[in-house]
């Protein structure tokens, strides 16, 4: 090996040498790891759960058996503000639920921005004095689907949306609100009874409607009703006309002051619940 060659190897060594040092490593220090790094973790809130559509067809085992309930959680007596009017005497409320029919009942939780509180007072500071107002509707879609949408987040108010109460197609009550609570259920609304016409409005950018008094009860829509605009179906089950009257009779609300969504409605654009028929609710 020539004098220049090792001149070369000596100057390359030291250059090296200089490197590690200016740098503060080694190759003995160097360590390369094969474990999985440990992941981060979140405190985001899981999103609204959304039912199992097994839930909601007829003839099966719900799908958590706490949660079926002997009793409903309904207490409407009285009023928020009850009026010091009394029903007529000829429309009193059933006195007790119809004999022999016990509906199967479950509660499901729905998301708070599509449901509020009942106010004392409208707008304009009035004390709020109406009797309980029952208003009937209908799912025009599937039981799930409804549930689906109410526990939704929906911050816009015109997607906002709920019932108290939900009867399915095979008589199963489902309970979605305690009535102290005030259910979306009919925006732009009033109800003209006995009484004369009846709304409150509860919002100054909202117009009036019947919400801060009704109890809002939805039947599910039958098949060959859903997701169109006929205006009739083949009608609701006997099992719903059951526990319809079983729910009636138990929350006493007088049948002069149960009515529909169509009845209400203000707007001109609910026609709910389709082929209703009044001549099966007991005491008609």
């Amino acid at each position: 090996m020539t004098k220049s060659k090792i001149l070369i190897l000596v100057i390359l060594a030291l250059a090296t040498g200089f490197i590690s040092i200016s740098l503060g490593w080694n190759a003995d220090q160097i360590e390369f790891s094969t474990s999985v790094p440990t992941p981060v973790l979140t405190t985001a809130m899981p999103s609204s759960p959304t039912p199992s559509a097994d839930l909601f067809t007829p003839d099966i085992p719900l799908e958590d058996p706490a949660l079926e309930i002997s009793q409903p959680p309904i207490s409407l007596t009285p009023a928020p503000s009850q009026s010091t009017l009394s029903a007529p005497a000829q429309n009193q409320p059933l006195s007790t639920a119809p004999t022999g029919w016990q509906p199967r009942e479950t509660k499901v939780n729905i998301h708070p921005s599509n449901y509020g509180e009942r106010f004392a007072q409208d707008v304009k500071g009035q004390r709020v004095q109406n009797d309980w107002l029952l208003v009937l509707h209908e799912t025009a879609g599937s039981a799930s689907s409804a549930i689906n949408h109410f526990q939704t987040p929906h911050p816009k108010e015109e997607d906002q949306s709920s019932y108290h109460a939900l009867i399915l197609l095979d008589g199963t009550i489902v309970y979605l609100l305690p009535p102290e609570k005030r259910a979306f259920g009919a925006g732009n609304s009033v109800f003209v009874g006995p009484q004369g016409p009846e709304t409150v409005q509860t919002k100054a950018t909202l117009p009036p409607s019947v919400n801060n008094f009704a109890y809002h009860i939805s039947l599910e829509t039958p098949i060959d009703g859903r997701n169109n605009n006929n205006p009739s179906h083949s009608g609701y089950s006997e099992l719903q006309y059951q526990s319809l009257n079983w729910l009636i009779g138990r929350i006493g609300i007088p049948l002069s002051r149960v009515t529909t969504h169509a009845a209400v409605d203000r707007s001109g654009s609910r026609s709910d619940p389709r082929s209703f028929d009044f001549s099966r609710l007991v005491g008609r």
